[in-house]
């Protein structure tokens, strides 16, 4: 083989070889940064460094690399930051946001601190909505329920001035209502009864557009006069939990969650806890049975059951 020969067969190798670590913004919303989007700007912004050295986007980072962000460092590799879920029973006259020019109350007051971490919240509830929010440390979990592709289901127990017509029913079923962003669809409808004027409905669709349930009901004449919502992917607003409580998920749970979503790593680490740890776990995170995956009904982690949500017991908008 002559030197040009050799030469060829380097590059080549070189060009098939496998990009080596994970990309930067991911292991910074694994740790509980933000999420991917937020960490891409950060590095745009100047704002993380590895090694010592500013962070370029598009950057790989392999274990033992030492990644400096927001006056934290964390050494890639390691798993002391195990994702954390928090869920929370938002009253009305909250805002979801850290920063409020009016310095309303924020649900981020409510939550217990964190050493080195932040919550993240998953979706927004407006001001006057009441229900269930959840929070975690993971940025890659928070992006798996929020985004669009992944079309988590969200269920609403909404009150409204007025009753729907049959004609309405199938609107929001099958056409759709035009929004000035966009058609919206009810995935289901349920009717909840009510006395005088206030009548109650169940509703669940895939997607989390701003205020979507209250602008779909006013578009129909029927304003709006409560709303809570109850279920968030595979995950109930507990019985048990009052307003203004949290309650944290524990290790198995958070397994069944991260399971549900598709991020295998976490759930291969939770798996290896060893009974005991489970058993000792810190006094607050509930120990429940595991989800029923039996077809046409679901348990979520956080307890409560809820019906035909798609084939396996899982909610069908789930990426697996």
């Amino acid at each position: 083989m002559n030197e040009l020969d050799i030469e060829q067969d380097v590059e080549l190798d070189l060009e098939l070889a496998p990009e080596q670590g994970e990309r930067l913004q991911k292991v910074l919303a694994q740790a509980g940064f933000g999420s991917r989007r937020a960490m891409e700007e950060w590095i745009a912004q100047g704002r993380v460094s590895v090694n010592g050295e500013p962070a370029t986007l598009g950057m790989r980072v392999v274990e033992g690399d030492m990644v400096r962000a927001e006056r934290r460092t964390i050494r890639v590799g390691e798993r002391d930051h195990t994702a954390r879920v928090l869920l929370y029973h938002k009253p009305e006259g909250e805002i979801v946001s850290r920063d409020d020019p009016e310095k309303r109350t924020s649900v981020f007051d409510k939550l217990p601190k964190l050493r080195g971490k932040k919550w993240i919240a998953i979706g927004r509830l407006d001001f006057n909505t009441s229900g269930l929010l959840i929070f975690t440390t993971s940025g890659e979990l928070a992006n798996r329920l929020m985004h669009p592709r992944f079309e988590v289901e969200r269920e609403y127990a909404v009150r409204v001035q007025g009753k729907m017509t049959d004609e309405q029913i199938e609107t929001v079923l099958k056409d759709g209502v035009e929004l000035e962003d966009g058609p919206v669809t009810f995935e289901r409808l349920e009717d909840q009864g009510g006395e005088g004027f206030n009548h109650w409905y169940k509703v669940m669709l895939k997607e989390g557009r701003n205020r979507i349930v209250r602008r779909t009901f006013d578009t129909l004449g029927l304003p709006v006069s409560r709303l809570i919502r109850v279920r968030f992917g595979i995950i109930n607003l507990p019985p048990r939990l009052k307003r203004g409580m949290t309650a944290e998920l524990g290790e198995a749970e958070v397994a069944q969650v991260l399971d549900w979503v598709g991020i295998t790593a976490e759930v291969a680490e939770q798996a290896a806890l060893r009974p005991a740890e489970q058993k000792n776990a810190a006094p607050g995170r509930p120990t429940r049975r595991p989800v029923d995956r039996s077809p046409g009904a679901h348990r979520s982690p956080a307890g409560g059951r809820t019906g035909g949500t798609g084939r396996g017991g899982r909610t069908s908008g789930a990426k697996r």
